[in-house]
């Protein structure tokens, strides 16, 4: 911990300043967690919680249209601006602003942001199962998400729940675009009456990729809207060097080159979000040959250049901006002739 942030909390709390004294301890909670002390930061998050009183388990055979789902992942590396939102939102529900909607392209990390909010909150996450829900019977999948909200008010412990509407574009898109307008009008009514109805201790985010074709009305019931398209190319180049040490412990037979998988990341015209990035890494890594320290960093500069392996051009990594070791890393042809090549 920086001495800086001993310091905050001593002045905070001895000028009794909650707000910010609860700031700096939840950044506190967050560095934790990223350093992959998660215990100590759910301890800290709980302490912050102001306690809450025993309550009983959850039935979840009484769950028809939610899913527990299971909230230990990957790290969660984003964009500064996108984690201090994800911030206010824990010291939003203090105060009862509990209903949020995440927008943005696949793979920016909307659904995994869920998790992580439920993890660092110590609360149980479920999901909506929108093919229990929708219904082709006429009427039907109103009734069920009157049903649904019914779960969410009277089965779950508010204060210990987060319920996740992943990709909720199926009830929320524009109704003058639906194929069926009237059915389609009538589900996103029940909606709207259910958000207007939910209880106040009860962290419900709906995520969508389609936010410009979503329904206004529904658009009004949520209390913020956090734009997850918010990625500069230093953000993604710094997040792909996470995820890769993330991956490297396991994949014994690969080393490191931090350097020479930045140059690949940033030779990218368009680097991937997260969700892609990761599996492009993890790939790369997983497909290596385990005889080659670095043909995973080859690999993946096969992938990201779309090139076949036979058609690799010396010259054109070159123009690249890679050293004649890093071209032999990436070829595995010998540095000297490499430099004959080249000479030509």
């Amino acid at each position: 911990m920086k001495k800086e942030t001993v310091i905050n909390l001593i002045r905070y709390y001895t000028e009794n300043d909650d707000y910010r004294f609860r700031n700096e301890a939840y950044e506190v909670a967050r560095a934790f967690d990223k350093a992959g002390d998660r215990e100590l930061a759910e301890y800290i998050m709980a302490l912050l919680s102001d306690g809450l009183s025993f309550a009983p388990q959850i039935n979840e055979d009484n769950l028809v249209f939610l899913k527990k789902i299971k909230v230990n992942g990957d790290p969660l590396p984003l964009p500064k601006q996108i984690e201090s939102d994800l911030l206010g939102i824990v010291n939003a529900l203090k105060s009862g602003v509990n209903k949020f909607l995440f927008q943005g392209s696949p793979g920016t990390g909307k659904t995994e942001s869920v998790k992580h909010l439920a993890r660092i909150l110590g609360r149980d996450c479920y999901v909506v199962d929108f093919d229990t829900l929708i219904d082709s019977k006429l009427g039907q999948t109103t009734r069920n998400i009157s049903n649904l909200f019914q779960e969410i008010n009277k089965y779950l412990i508010a204060q210990k729940s987060v319920i996740l509407f992943d990709e909720i574009d199926a009830l929320a898109l524009d109704r003058t675009n639906s194929r069926d307008v009237r059915e389609m009008g009538r589900a996103t009514t029940s909606v709207l009456k259910g958000l207007d109805n939910l209880d106040p201790n009860v962290l419900l985010i709906a995520t969508t990729n389609l936010y410009n074709h979503f329904d206004k009305a529904l658009t009004r019931r949520f209390d913020y809207i956090i734009n997850f398209n918010r990625y500069e190319k230093e953000d993604l180049i710094r997040i792909s060097e996470i995820l890769l040490n993330s991956y490297l412990p396991k994949f014994k037979h690969a080393s490191s080159n931090i350097r020479l998988f930045k140059k690949i990341i940033s030779s990218m015209s368009d680097i991937p979000y997260p969700g892609d990035l990761k599996n492009l890494i993890r790939s790369s890594l997983a497909f290596s040959n385990p005889n080659d320290q670095y043909d995973y960093l080859k690999r993946l500069y096969i992938a990201v250049n779309n090139e076949d392996e036979s058609e690799i051009s010396l010259n054109n990594i070159q123009d690249k901006g890679f050293t004649v070791r890093e071209i032999e890393i990436l070829t595995g042809i010998s540095k000297s002739k490499v430099a004959r090549e080249l000479k030509k």
